[in-house]
């Protein structure tokens, strides 16, 4: 390995963070930099911009808009309101009904949506006044609703798998989908056990039990929100169509959703579409100054170095995943999902299947981790998202958060060394 490349890609990396450098031009400056060093400046800049446009050339990648674009129709079409109701009818009346109504609703849009921005800012800003007017402490709620968030991300359908599959070369989505669901779920109720041991101690109120008939009705209408998840999961996993093609089916899905429910009008279509095409832009870039900077480190035999470094360290696999997880634990507090999974996972997928890891497997055990990442500063957007919405400042929040970061690393830790948590949905499907 050619330490002075490695070093001054990391180094500037660090240096254009801390300068406040937005981070895709932080990943593609220092990239750049590095490259300099071995190739001459014309080159480096024509090959570097070679990579990054060919990254986008990539028919797995139009999933991606399609599925923000699905998400911001929901965000706006009605679908929080009619899960939040269904939530409360079927956990209202438990010890911090609230809270559960909270984590459900969150996994369940989050899942639909597939973005744990959206679904933060979605659910909180239901769910948040709600709670503080049944004598919930706000700092707890936002907390509750940013922890929740996260788990759209890896319960299906989710982009930033899409985005893993690219990654390592072909992992197949379908199978990605499906181990997401068990890992997904198991945080979603570890972060319910700790609410409603929160809510038992604090004697905070719960809903009254609805009868079987407004249950029904919740229930229905909820249902064909509910039902885009068995729409895109099950064509992806019947072979009717792709992960990409399914994202189209729910963009059609969606806004005929919002207009049945007529909570979008065709006037709203145009606002729809300008934050669908900042938001696609945004992470196009970040996928393509990642890309850029994977292909400089495979350039550099960097990948290659750690992992020889790693195995030289042990080659037990219980202390190849302990020192991963710390490290990919450490990125997701200063790297954002997209560019972390980019650049990390060419880096450690070798390592893993190595050592006998399942790639679907560590595909999970990584998204996890950066997760945890999303609702910690200085860069956890969902963090942000989630106090912005309950209208508190970061230091308020942190204390509460900090019981729910305890048992979603704990949750990590079992599905990290019980991989048929992971594979065994995709196993049963035959991936």
């Amino acid at each position: 390995m050619e330490y002075t490349e490695a070093f001054i890609l990391v180094i500037s990396f660090l240096i254009f963070l801390s300068l406040r450098v937005p981070i895709a031009y932080s990943i593609g400056l220092s990239a750049l930099l590095t490259l300099i060093i071995s190739m001459p400046f014309l080159p480096s800049v024509t090959t570097l911009a070679q990579r990054m446009a060919t990254s986008l050339d990539s028919f797995a990648l139009l999933a991606i808009p399609f599925f923000i674009l699905a998400g911001q129709v929901m965000n706006r079409g009605g679908i929080a309101h009619r899960l939040i109701e269904f939530a409360k009818a079927i956990v209202g009346p438990l010890p911090g009904g609230l809270a559960f109504v909270n984590i459900i609703a969150c996994m369940l849009f989050g899942a639909i949506s597939g973005s744990a921005v959206a679904a933060a800012s979605a659910i909180g800003g239901f769910m948040n006044p709600m709670m503080e007017k049944e004598g919930y402490d706000k700092s707890f709620s936002a907390a509750v609703n940013i922890t929740s968030a996260t788990t759209g991300l890896i319960i299906p359908p989710s982009n930033i798998l899409i985005i893993y599959s690219l990654a390592s070369g072909g992992v197949s989505i379908a199978a990605l989908f499906l181990a997401g669901y068990v890992p997904g779920i198991l945080i979603g109720l570890a972060l319910m056990i700790v609410a409603g041991i929160y809510a038992y101690i604090k004697k905070y109120p719960t809903e009254k039990v609805v009868g079987f008939k407004m249950f029904m009705k919740r229930f229905i209408d909820a249902l064909p929100s509910l039902l885009l998840l068995v729409v895109v999961i099950g064509g992806i996993v019947a072979g009717i169509f792709t992960a990409t093609e399914a994202s189209a089916v729910a963009v059609i899905y969606t806004f005929v959703l919002a207009f049945v429910y007529k909570e979008i009008t065709v006037e709203d279509i145009s606002t729809i579409l300008l934050e669908t095409t900042k938001t696609t832009a945004i992470v196009m870039l970040l996928i393509a100054t990642s890309v850029a900077m994977s292909w400089v480190m495979s350039y550099e035999n960097i990948p290659q170095e750690i992992s020889t470094a790693l195995l030289n360290i042990s080659d037990n696999p219980v202390v190849i995943l302990i020192i991963i997880n710390l490290i990919l634990l450490f990125v997701g507090v200063f790297m954002d999902m997209t560019p972390a999974v980019l650049i990390f996972t060419p880096i450690f997928l070798p390592i893993v299947t190595d050592i006998g890891i399942d790639p679907v497997h560590f595909g999970i055990i990584m998204i996890m981790n950066l997760c945890i990442g999303l609702c910690t500063p200085p860069v956890g957007s969902v963090l942000f998202v989630g106090c912005g919405v309950a209208n508190l400042s970061i230091q308020k929040v942190i204390r509460p958060l900090l019981p729910l970061f305890i048992v979603m690393i704990l949750v990590l830790v079992i599905v990290t060394y019980v991989p048929e948590l992971s594979l065994w949905v995709p196993k049963l499907f035959g991936f």
